[in-house]
């Protein structure tokens, strides 16, 4: 005699073998390898693309970024041209000297600024990060000389930037060192470019001395134009041709 029960669970047990061998023969299906191969050529010629576009936007990004520096050079220098400025007409109205003895010889005094009369306070003429030169590697400005062939360089480099003709500034005290410091000029003497300062580093690099303007200590072209000279030292800041 048959079981009923026995032949319900045959049955059962028969329908989950046919079912896992279903699932087994899925599982156990050939995989397709060309599908991988076309995603690893897609992802490295993605890879080339990206390394093409980075290499072409190189470049660029460097040169705005010695833009940017260029343009906080400039900043910079001519706060110190300022502060020049500032102290030379303070020694000349205190005691009435000219010249070398009216000029800073360290940036040491133009940072420790210029005493407030009546007062024990100090007028500050020059900020600290303006010291630095932003441009070259020691951060250290060079010291422009009076009568020095950088400084001579450059009257050059301006008188042809604006036709000819020297800028005077406004100020009596400054008329009077511009003809202390560099010598009359009534024409531009270098007649050829005005890119490249050809003595600007190889005067005036001493650090000791009366002092009318400053420059960089780097030697690379610029992004920039100061004056229409296109190298990093023969840019002067000074006083001299500022109104």
């Amino acid at each position: 005699m048959t079981n009923p029960n026995a032949e319900r669970d045959h049955n059962i047990l028969g329908c989950g073998q046919i079912r896992s061998n279903e699932d087994l023969s899925v599982n156990n299906r050939p995989i397709d390898h060309s599908q991988g191969g076309y995603t690893l050529v897609a992802l490295l010629a993605l890879m080339t693309l990206l390394a093409l576009f980075a290499m072409a936007v190189a470049p660029s990004i460097q040169q705005q970024t010695e833009r940017e520096k260029e343009k906080e050079a400039i900043f910079r220098g001519e706060q110190v041209a300022d502060a020049i400025r500032d102290y030379y007409r303070y020694r000349n109205r205190l005691n009435g000297v000219i010249g070398d003895q009216a000029l800073p010889t360290s940036m040491d005094q133009l940072l420790e600024g210029l005493p407030i009369p009546g007062g024990s306070k100090t007028r500050q003429i020059l900020r600290a990060s303006a010291a630095r030169d932003p441009l070259s590697l020691e951060g250290e400005w060079r010291f422009i000389h009076p009568r020095s062939e950088p400084l001579i360089d450059f009257q050059q480099a301006v008188m042809a930037y604006a036709g000819t003709v020297v800028p005077t500034p406004k100020d009596p005290q400054m008329i009077q060192l511009q003809q202390f410091a560099v010598p009359a000029m009534t024409s531009v003497l270098n007649t050829g470019t005005t890119s490249k300062s050809t003595s600007s580093s190889s005067a005036g690099d001493d650090s000791s001395g009366p002092f009318v303007g400053v420059a960089s200590r780097s030697r690379r072209d610029s992004v920039l134009t100061y004056y229409g000279i296109e190298s990093h030292d023969g840019w002067i800041f000074t006083p001299l041709f500022r109104n």
